[in-house]
């Protein structure tokens, strides 16, 4: 059974620019990657392990560009000539990401961030505080890189399951 795509990428998705390139970081078995490309966004999935990827998405399709990448290797980012119009990252958290992603986002690009926060141990994994966003960590984040926060939450949600997260939606401030 597949995991229906977040309600919170579901709902501000369509603030990305029509038909714009998407990155979705972390993809897993591409849930957000089947919501980006049915709103007609080609889409570069990305993730350690591109097996699902890979079965859900043949080389035939398209509209999906699978790269397999471990992005806490140390290595450099792959993807360092690209831009963006949207970026998409949930459950996932690796801070020392955050540079590229946010030098990634083209300008009027929108960044679409959801994840566990502290707090959340109480409800099971992740505990580690490496992997939880300490409070207000999104908003300063998007401060630093000078987005203007479209939307933000943070706190216990119960759907799917009881859970502490930080979500965001936030739009890099187009120049023209």
């Amino acid at each position: 059974m597949d995991i229906p795509p977040s309600p919170w990428i579901a709902r501000w998705a369509p603030l990305i620019e029509p038909g714009g390139p998407v990155l979705d970081v972390a993809a897993g078995k591409g849930r957000h990657t089947a919501l980006l490309t049915a709103l007609g966004h080609p889409v570069t999935a990305i993730d350690r392990d591109v097996s699902a990827l890979s079965a859900r998405f043949p080389a035939a399709a398209g509209a999906v560009r699978i790269i397999a990448a471990d992005l806490e290797d140390g290595g450099p980012w792959p993807l360092a000539s690209e831009t963006f119009a949207g970026i998409v990252v949930t459950n996932y958290l690796y801070r020392p990401l955050f540079p590229a992603l946010l030098a990634a986002l083209r300008p009027g690009g929108v960044l679409l961030y959801e994840t566990f926060m502290v707090g959340h141990e109480r409800y099971g994994k992740p505990s580690n505080p490496d992997f939880l966003l300490g409070d207000g960590e999104l908003l300063e984040l998007t401060r630093t890189a000078r987005l203007s926060v479209v939307a933000y939450e943070a706190g216990l949600t119960e759907t799917p399951s009881p859970s502490v997260r930080q979500r965001i939606a936030a739009r890099r401030v187009s120049l023209s």
